[in-house]
């Protein structure tokens, strides 16, 4: 299981980070100071870091600098420090990425899939509800036969595949799918769910989320 290290020192987003990727089956441990970080650090090893950099005790500069003199392990730098300057500085310090806060906590999970990708080599293959979904070659079977996706249907099945369980706002899947801004278009958006669920036999996989927007639900998320 792959084992994520939040170091992050207000509970309510520190909470919210713990139960997010708990639920999308990722092994999740807080440090809620720069101290306690650094001894998760010293006595455990991590695939990622969420790493917040306003921190008691020990800054989350200093962490970033500890963490990029002793091990490889990547790094999102979780901040309201939002200036450009200031994500200049973190990255140039070595950290993989940079979210500002306050963030939507698909953007995070969406962030946290994209840096773990990069840097594990992670299967572009996935096996959901009787479907294989290839993602580099963009290929849909279900039951050995190919279904064949629009491009933007392939698109919004690959971020939904990206952020399994996790409940994704109408305008974050609009925005990441049609590159443009959400202006309330709901029905472009809920079309192209309703041709997903048809052609995949998804309709059970593809849940609508009352006021929020959709989620893909996968029991088995391996």
């Amino acid at each position: 299981m792959i084992r994520i290290l939040t170091v992050e020192d207000d509970s309510a987003i520190s909470n919210l980070i713990y139960m997010t990727l708990t639920d999308a089956r990722y092994e999740c441990v807080v440090a809620t100071d720069g101290e306690e970080g650094m001894r998760a650090l010293d006595y455990g090893d991590y695939d990622l870091i969420l790493l917040d950099l306003m921190l008691p005790k020990i800054s989350g500069y200093e962490l970033l600098e500890y963490i990029r003199r002793t091990r490889q392990t990547p790094v999102i730098v979780i901040s309201a420090m939002n200036q450009v300057s200031d994500r200049i500085r973190g990255l140039k310090m070595g950290a993989d990425d940079y979210l500002c806060k306050p963030f939507q906590i698909g953007e995070l999970v969406a962030r946290v899939e994209s840096v773990l990708r990069r840097t594990q080599k992670q299967s572009d293959i996935y096996e959901i509800g009787g479907a294989t979904i290839d993602t580099a070659s963009r290929r849909v079977f279900v039951g050995g036969e190919e279904v064949f996706l629009t491009t933007k249907e392939f698109d919004l099945l690959d971020t939904l595949i990206r952020n399994k369980n996790i409940a994704l706002t109408r305008e974050y899947l609009y925005e990441s799918v049609w590159k443009e801004d959400y202006l309330g278009q709901t029905r472009t958006l809920d079309n192209h769910i309703q041709r997903l669920r048809k052609k995949l036999g998804w309709d059970d996989k593809i849940q609508t989320v009352f006021r929020i927007g959709y989620r893909l639900y996968d029991p088995d998320p391996r």
